[in-house]
């Protein structure tokens, strides 16, 4: 039997002011059980970061419900958030802006160790958490601008970590790294969370790296979840046009110099306008 999940949506929808108003999210639907990777694949601009943003509550629903275990997550205001909420970490898709680059690294993951603490659980030296995403403890005392990207990308997923969540959203935290650094660290945040027992919502545009690290994937186009399934039966045998078409857009080293043609805009042209609900399928 599937665990209970320890994040839940149903019937998402997001909205922006306009005229008309620009529908983000369309109805969107998921769970993430605990110690499970899943991950949200869909080109730029489908509604993603959006939604992310809706799962954590830092982003108004326009209707549906976002629950972290059994508790409501409530739209984050002006009030301190209440210690149970604290169960859900983001690490989000630019380092540079979410470090405060006016404050020391090790201030920065304390603030982690003490929501963790608010909620009961027991804290951890900020040492040791710069110790487990790999870099060296003695930099504790450091500022942001002394460190590369992937090095403050890991730093980000240290505070996050720090924090002891259940929940960890993860908002293309791999995107801004270059090329050799992106698989290690998303296969890092996979490791870690799987060794909390925690649940971890991946977003990303690079169907590569997430076949390597998720359990099952769903795929976004338009506001609305397309295609969802275990990820290797997604990746060999794609039901939606949309899916195919981004598994067709990865690049190929055949030797060859060029990069395989894109059919996404064919595909847009001819079936953007009605869509199908989403295909939820399990592997046999």
């Amino acid at each position: 039997m599937s665990p209970d999940p320890i994040l839940s949506a149903h019937d998402v929808i997001v909205e922006y002011r306009g005229r008309p108003p620009l529908r983000a999210v369309d109805g969107v639907s998921l769970a993430v059980a605990p110690g499970e990777v899943v991950a949200l694949v869909g080109e730029s601009g489908c509604g993603k970061s959006s939604l992310a943003r809706a799962l954590i509550g830092i982003e108004a629903r326009k209707s549906g419900t976002v629950l972290f275990g059994a508790l409501d997550v409530p739209t984050l205001g002006l009030r301190r958030r209440a210690a149970a909420m604290t169960g859900i970490q983001m690490v989000f898709q630019d380092p540079n802006s979410s470090l405060n680059p006016r404050r020391r690294i090790g201030e920065q993951i304390r603030d982690g160790v003490r929501a963790a603490v608010r909620r009961g659980e027991s804290g951890s030296d900020p040492a040791h958490w710069l110790e487990r995403v790999g870099l060296d403890p003695r930099g504790i005392n450091r500022y942001p601008h002394e460190f590369s990207g992937g090095q403050k990308q890991r730093i980000a997923i240290a505070r996050a970590l720090a924090a002891k969540p259940g929940m960890l959203v993860a908002d293309e935290p791999i995107s801004a790294l270059d090329a050799s650094t992106q698989t290690t660290v998303a296969a890092l945040m996979r490791s870690l969370c799987l060794e909390a027992g925690a649940g971890m919502l991946f977003i990303s545009h690079d169907l590569s790296v997430v076949r390597r690290i998720a359990d099952r994937t769903l795929v976004m186009f338009g506001g609305r979840i397309v295609e969802s399934g275990h990820t290797e039966t997604i990746w060999r045998s794609p039901i939606h046009p949309y899916t195919r078409a981004l598994l067709a857009a990865i690049p190929v080293p055949d030797g060859a110099g060029q990069l395989p043609v894109t059919p996404l805009d064919e595909h847009r042209l001819a079936w953007s306008d009605e869509l199908p609900d989403a295909l939820d399928r399990t592997a046999s």
